[in-house]
């Protein structure tokens, strides 16, 4: 723990850290100093809630890769910093870990906002930034690794359910967002696989909100409006993120939504969006991810454990009886980026990418997982899950296998 450095959004204590940086060479092997990963998750604002715990699976796999003798015979540190759910200093902070902290990756973001304002950062600078969240696709960089699915292989599976007739025959679709470029190309990609299936355009329906709109009232009114209307059974595609997911069911449960009448589709909803929630009015609502907590492996009831002895120890805020899909995708970043740093001997870019081609790990949620040859996508498997009433979801649908990933949709031409 005394090895890790804080920095506060506001910079506070760069320049202390910046005067005492580690030179260049330092990232090739051989020299003794710790390793030094960047690891920019929000600790306030909007994003908090859920960034927070992917701050801390980073440190507690860090200590589990130290404890293993470090990586080519050094230990890992991670540089801790706070954006604060403010889209440009995510891009800021990412600046001053690669030039400042000298990092060897960062590990970081959340929203593709985040994700799209650090990009040309880590592009002009030619790191590497670990990326732990399922997301929109249409983006392929040698600077990131996709540690999540695209559309292809997490959204179009849980719609395509829910179209079908075990699914509940949906023929009609209330789109609900938050106001950027994720929900957006999401319900761009849907429409035109809509569009395929011979739906019209009067069979959906689309409306954004605000990054942390907390008051819904008027917007599951005209859910609920929409879905009193002929044409067939609606269902919810649900967008928003961060505050707003426990907001918008909040407001779903005052009004009687249930997931008999009109199903809701989350697709950024994890167990922690539901902590403080009656999930008694909310079961049967769905989330699609690669992990949900209550698979049963051995590598998970390791996992989950490791965690709660972690939460407990270091009595930090978190449940410790709760793992959520983009932690597990952080923890399989670090790993792989382990793998490959002993792989390449070298911390570079350039050899570390080289080397995570190919590699493969196992997934706490029972598969197999693989870096693609030749686009830095990860291959997962998929779930769906539906709500219980634990606050927390039950594995409804599982792939038979990992899913080779698919970074550019056929559907947004259309």
């Amino acid at each position: 723990m005394k090895r890790r450095v804080f920095l506060s959004a506001l910079g506070s204590s760069v320049a202390a850290v910046a005067g005492t940086s580690l030179p260049q060479s330092v990232l090739a092997a051989g020299s003794k100093e710790p390793i030094k990963l960047g690891l920019l998750f929000s600790q306030s604002g909007t994003m908090a809630n859920n960034e927070s715990l992917l701050k801390d699976i980073s440190l507690m796999t860090i200590d589990q890769i130290n404890a293993r003798g470090g990586v080519l015979g050094r230990k890992v540190e991670g540089v801790v910093v706070d954006p604060g759910s403010d889209w440009p200093m995510y891009a800021q902070l990412s600046k001053r870990l690669i030039l400042s902290d000298k990092v060897a990756a960062i590990f970081g973001c959340w929203t593709s906002v985040s994700r799209k304002s650090v990009l040309p950062v880590v592009e002009a600078q030619d790191s590497l930034l670990f990326y732990p969240l399922h997301f929109e696709g249409e983006e392929q960089s040698k600077n990131v690794v996709y540690l999540n699915s695209p559309p292809s292989s997490s959204v179009l599976p849980a719609v395509e359910y829910l179209m079908s007739p075990s699914g509940g025959g949906a023929k009609r679709f209330y789109m609900i967002g938050s106001d950027y470029v994720w929900p957006r190309t999401i319900n761009k990609i849907l429409k035109g696989y809509w569009k395929t299936k011979g739906i019209p355009e009067s069979a959906w329906r689309e409306h954004y909100v605000p990054f942390g709109q907390s008051n819904f009232q008027t917007i599951v009114r005209e859910i609920k409006e929409f879905a009193a209307q002929p044409g067939g059974q609606a269902i919810v595609v649900m967008t928003v993120v961060g505050d707003s997911i426990p907001a918008l069911f909040k407001e779903a449960i005052n009004q009687g939504i249930r997931a008999t009448d009109i199903p809701i589709l989350g697709l950024d909803v994890v167990d922690s969006d539901l902590q403080g929630l009656d999930t008694k009015p909310l079961v049967g609502h769905l989330s699609c991810w690669d992990y949900f907590q209550n698979v049963n492996t051995p590598l998970n009831t390791k996992l989950k454990s490791d965690w709660k002895s972690y939460v407990e120890t270091n009595k930090l805020k978190h449940r410790p009886d709760m793992v959520i899909d983009p932690m597990v995708s952080t923890y399989l970043g670090l790993n792989l980026w382990a793998m490959a740093v002993e792989k390449a001997k070298s911390t570079k870019t350039a050899a570390v990418r080289k080397a995570l081609a190919g590699l493969t790990i196992e997934d706490p949620a029972g598969y197999v997982d693989k870096m693609d040859m030749s686009n830095q996508y990860l291959w997962r498997g998929d779930m769906i899950g539906s709500i219980n009433a634990n606050q927390g979801f039950d594995i409804l649908w599982k792939s038979k296998d990992v899913v080779k990933p698919i970074p550019f949709s056929p559907f947004v031409k259309a």
